[in-house]
Parts: structure tokens; C-alpha cells; sequence
């Protein structure tokens, strides 16, 4: 029988090519595991949680517990409203699992980006878990938006928020399911306690002297729940500034209703507020501030008023000593 000489050098080559491509396939899927690991151990092999306002970043923190890690893009002092997302936020909310944010247009410059995000990963905003027949309106607070966005000052529709976090990580990693119970479980029983603490001390100011006046209008749901009236000099947003009027008008009320204290917000300019208290000292009437209030923003990360609880408290001796 005729053999071809070449058979078998063709034989070789072929097994050679074989087991180099073979090589090859095992290097690409060493690499992609290798990979894999090396972004786990970067989270510790825990979900990577983007938020938004330190409110919700403290929600995250205390109902995810060990198995989340958690990045907050607005810290102290920061206004919502009025905050554009940078380069660096955006591959924030890129690398993460899960991405909350509170909704209704209280991240108004952001709304593009959150609906971007929500087509590829699970982006919630916690709002939604408020019924929202209860919700203030925006166009009678002075807001271009259906509603109020500042839920959390009513510790009620905040333990709608806990439970919106807990709900949407069982949804994500549900076996954890127990370990996120538990944790809301805990949190939400703290929740309860401040919710009949801050009625209690609210209700320790006298009637007549029972008026909240704040930069802007932040604090409407807390004087809902709580029994106090509330006066912004601005709107529900400070996207637009406070007019003239603005300023003679709520002067004028505070003249006439010998109200002896205004309030300053953590993370609004006061220039406003201080023209008021000027104008009211030119009618004869002093006005002081009674302290600096968290609205939009918690305090520093690491102390007390850094964590929605200590926030709340810090809020409420603040406005019951100036007007008790």
C-alpha cells in the first residue's frame, strides 16, 4: 500500500495545534476566574450598594449588616436638590449590584441617570413604599413635582423606606433572607420607639410658640405628624431661591406673632434666613437662631447626628430648647 510520508507530520501538527489551542481556553478561563475572585475579594464577597442621601445609606448599613457594602454619594452639608452626579458617581452606580435612591424628585438633576441604571440593574427608589394618596403635594408647597419628597422627617413613612431595603435585598440575595429580617426586625423597633419620643417632646412646647420657621420648607411631613406648624422661607426644593416677598411676608408673620426663634439648615446658606431676622430687628422684634437644623443632609459620618436615629434626636432638643 502506498503511504504518504507526510501523513504522519500532518498527524503531529494537527495534535500540536490541538493542545496549544487546548493551553489557550484553560489561560482565558483561568484568567476570567482569577478575575472574578479578585472583584469579590475587592467587596470582601459582599453586595456592592450605591445610595444616594446618607439617610438611606444608613438604612442599607443597618438592615444589609454583614453582607453589604455600602457607598453613599451625598455626604454632610450636601443639597439633593441641587446636586449633579460626577464622573466618578457614575462608575460608582456602574460597579454597583444595587443602586437606592428616595425618589420623587429629590435627586432631581439625577432622574436620567437612575432610569439608565434601572434597565440593567436593580435600581429602587424607597419612596415607593410610601402610599402616596398620603403624600404632600408639591404644587401647593411651592415644588414644579407631584409631591414632597422629604418623607423621612415623618419616622412612620421611614419605616416604609426600611422595609422597602429590607424587601428589594431578600429580592436580590434571598439566602440571606433571615439574617435581613432580623436586622429590619431590630431597626424598625428603634424606629417605633423615636416616632412616640418625638410626639412626646414635640408636645412639650407650649401652643403659642409651636412654629417651626426653616430655611426651606423641609419639614412639612414632621409637622404633620408631630403637631407643630412649619413655615420655609422656600419651597419644598432650593432650586429657586427666596423673593423678596418671600422675606417681608414671613418677617411680618413672626412680628406679629412674637415667634422668638428661626432655624439654620446644615445644608442650606443662611443669607435668607438672616434677612429676616434684619428685618424683623428693624420692626422692633428680636429674633434668634435657635440652632442648626439636619434637613436634607446628616451630619458628619462617625458621629451621632451622622446616623438618621441621632439625627432626628439632634433635630427635635434643638427645636424644643429654642422654643420651649
Amino acid at each position: 500500500m502506498f503511504k504518504n510520508p507526510n501523513f504522519k507530520r500532518s498527524a503531529g501538527l494537527n495534535r500540536l495545534l490541538f493542545t496549544f489551542l487546548l493551553i489557550a481556553c484553560l489561560a482565558v478561563v483561568t484568567a476570567c476566574s482569577s478575575g472574578k475572585k479578585e472583584a469579590e475579594a475587592g467587596s470582601g464577597g459582599k453586595i456592592k450598594i450605591t445610595t444616594t442621601i446618607g439617610m438611606i445609606t444608613d438604612i442599607v448599613g443597618q438592615v444589609g449588616g454583614e453582607h453589604v457594602a455600602v457607598t453613599g454619594l451625598m455626604k454632610a452639608g450636601v443639597d439633593p436638590h441641587l446636586y449633579k452626579a460626577s464622573q466618578g458617581d457614575i462608575e460608582k452606580l456602574d460597579q454597583a449590584d444595587v443602586i437606592f435612591y428616595n425618589g420623587l424628585h429629590l435627586e432631581g438633576k439625577m432622574v436620567e441617570i437612575f432610569e439608565k441604571m434601572a434597565k440593567k440593574k436593580m435600581t429602587v427608589a424607597v419612596s415607593d413604599y410610601v402610599d402616596h394618596s398620603i403624600l404632600r403635594s408639591g404644587a401647593e408647597n411651592g415644588m414644579d413635582t407631584e409631591y414632597d419628597p422629604h418623607i423621612w422627617f415623618n419616622v412612620k413613612h421611614w419605616m416604609k423606606a426600611t422595609e422597602c431595603v429590607r424587601d428589594s435585598l431578600i429580592k436580590y440575595d434571598p439566602e440571606h433572607t433571615e439574617d435581613y429580617k432580623k436586622n429590619a426586625d431590630a431597626y424598625l423597633a428603634e424606629l417605633e420607639k423615636l416616632d412616640a419620643e418625638v410626639a412626646e417632646q414635640i408636645q412639650t412646647i407650649p401652643d403659642q410658640s409651636r412654629v417651626l420657621v426653616t430655611a426651606h420648607d423641609a419639614f412639612g411631613y414632621f409637622g404633620q405628624a408631630y403637631g407643630i406648624k412649619v413655615m420655609g422661607l422656600q419651597g419644598i426644593s432650593t432650586a429657586s431661591e427666596a423673593g423678596t416677598k418671600d422675606v417681608t411676608d414671613l418677617r411680618d408673620y413672626l412680628v406679629e406673632h412674637k415667634i422668638k426663634a428661626v432655624f439654620i439648615e446644615s445644608s442650606v446658606p443662611r443669607k435668607a434666613i438672616d434677612a429676616v431676622i434684619q428685618g424683623a430687628k428693624e420692626k422692633g422684634h428680636e429674633l434668634v437662631i435657635g440652632g442648626e437644623l439636619f434637613s436634607d443632609a446628616m451630619g458628619e459620618e462617625g458621629t451621632t447626628e451622622g446616623t438618621y436615629l441621632g439625627m432626628i434626636r439632634h433635630n427635635v432638643k434643638t427645636i424644643v430648647e429654642a422654643l420651649k
